[in-house]
């Protein structure tokens, strides 16, 4: 285990420091500092190595933590890095843009701050890269059988990692004009810097992973044709149909899904003239969602210079400690404060929008909402509260309903649960054979921890039904698991 008296003697939670908030918002790159290494191992040497480690529970991926923290405490992060590449092929992306469920299941978390989990997590794989430790991990042979994987977000890429590395010849599929998915154009700049993507995706194509950009799958390549070419197609489509706000008002201009406007502000982060782009500049932001998707909306608008942001949430308040209706090892809703946050606007909570507001020109120009409290029929109004908060862009950040029926799901003719979602088996395998799928488009709206976890998962399924036999590829999780409030 790590230091045996870690726990005792190292007491306080420690990670790196942000940038401040007036040097970062001037900029679009990461906001953490660097962390001294050895402040990291004394908080690597705080984990118990339990004997029932819930952090494992935690994490979808099963991520052989406990070892890993004892590695990086001692110093040995080349055999750090092989036990975290064991379980996960991604630490840097998770190591930066997971909520670490893992840290809210450590069992020092009872009665202690949490084990810097996450941050063990990305400062070894951060070294393992600057040590030229993390090398393509091409297959011994080929076994003549090809898949394709349409979308490039994490459960797509992991799926494909997997299968190459089985011997499979795979080829991904993506839409936009270079892979990624949501972590190329989704996450914000300030988040997670593409630099980090790219080096992750030489790997691959090292390894003999085939990237075809700029294709859109269910459009100029029918599912049709698509499965005359491959032995098995995997569907990792995410979930990108947004929840829209019916109230009067929504077609006002001004008014954007979150997605509409997040992707071409991150281009132009990345110094790419976008026609057309839509600007915070000068502007009354409203971002109407208190989730990731809202917080990454807040960043970018204030880099860009808007006159204020709102963000407006339906739900109450969280507190700061764990209620008790979510007891250790559940992942708690508690009131968090993300970086965006930190940088500047206001955070509204138990309120609703009845309806947005325009000028002569047809241009939003305010937002009308009103207090709202839980009753036995929903969220009921507030009579009395009602109010009206300037703003010349509102920002519609309330999550998604599942993937896109329309093209290539409709063409494969896959079944759809009640929810909207791909049905699968336990194999990932959908109602049509040889078609599988994994993340978002089949488990709904959820983490990327989850999405890397599915697609391991998923790939097992695949060399499977490919090899005629059990695979010997790992398989972090079932179909049918379900996070625990996250």
């Amino acid at each position: 285990m790590a230091d045996p008296q870690g726990f005792l003697t190292t007491r306080e939670r420690e990670l790196p420091q942000r940038r401040p908030v007036p040097v970062r918002i001037k900029d679009w790159k990461e906001v953490y500092e660097a962390q001294d290494t050895s402040q990291l191992q004394r908080q690597a040497g705080r984990c118990m190595d339990c004997g029932i480690p819930f952090c494992h529970s935690g994490c979808p991926l099963g991520n052989l933590i406990p070892e890993w923290n004892d590695l990086a405490w001692r110093g040995d992060w080349r055999s750090a890095i092989e036990r975290l590449h064991a379980t996960n092929n991604f630490p840097e992306f998770t190591g930066r843009l997971c909520p670490a469920p893992c840290e809210t299941a450590c069992v020092l978390g009872i009665n202690q701050p949490a084990v810097t989990i996450k941050q063990v997590e990305v400062t070894t794989i951060e070294r393992a890269f600057e040590a030229q430790g993390v090398q393509p991990l091409a297959p011994e042979r080929l076994t003549g059988k090809t898949v394709a994987v349409v979308g490039s977000g994490p459960a797509g890429l992991a799926a494909a990692q997997q299968l190459t590395r089985a011997g499979h010849t795979v080829a991904v599929y993506e839409r936009a004009d270079r892979p990624g998915g949501l972590l190329r154009y989704g996450i914000p700049e300030f988040k997670m810097e593409k630099a980090v993507l790219d080096r992750r995706l030489a790997q691959m194509q090292a390894e003999g992973t085939i990237f075809r950009s700029g294709v859109d799958v269910g459009g100029e390549l029918t599912g049709s044709r698509l499965r005359a070419r491959f032995d098995a197609v995997v569907l990792a489509i995410g979930a990108t149909v947004p929840r829209d706000l019916p109230v009067p008002g929504r077609e006002l201009d001004g008014v954007h899904q979150a997605m509409d406007y997040l992707p071409p502000s991150n281009r132009v982060a990345l110094g790419e003239t976008v026609e057309g782009q839509v600007s915070a500049a000068g502007k009354d932001v409203i971002v109407i969602g208190g989730g990731d998707t809202g917080a990454d909306c807040i960043g970018t608008a204030l880099r860009q210079g808007a006159k204020s942001v709102t963000s407006l949430e339906i739900m109450p308040q969280p507190g700061a400690d764990r209620p008790a209706t979510q007891p250790w090892p559940t992942y708690p809703t508690i009131f968090r404060v993300a970086s965006a946050h930190e940088e500047g606007g206001e955070r509204v909570y138990a309120v609703s929008t009845s309806e947005i507001v325009g000028d002569a020109d047809g241009k939003v120009a305010g937002l009308r909402l009103h207090e709202v409290v839980m009753g036995e029929s929903g969220f009921e109004k507030i009579e009395g509260t009602e109010r009206e908060l300037p703003a010349q862009l509102v920002l519609l950040a309330m999550g998604f309903l599942g993937p896109q029926r329309s093209g290539l799901v409709e063409q494969l003719g896959v079944e759809l649960d009640a929810r909207g979602n791909i049905v699968r088996g336990r194999d990932y395998q959908t109602s049509v054979p040889g078609v599988f799928v994994a993340g978002d488009a089949g488990r709904g709206q959820s983490l990327i921890v989850w999405a890397i976890a599915e697609g391991r998962s998923a790939a097992q399924g695949v060399d499977s039904f490919l090899s005629g036999r059990p695979s010997p590829l790992p398989r972090p999780i079932e179909p049918t698991d379900r996070p625990l409030l996250v």
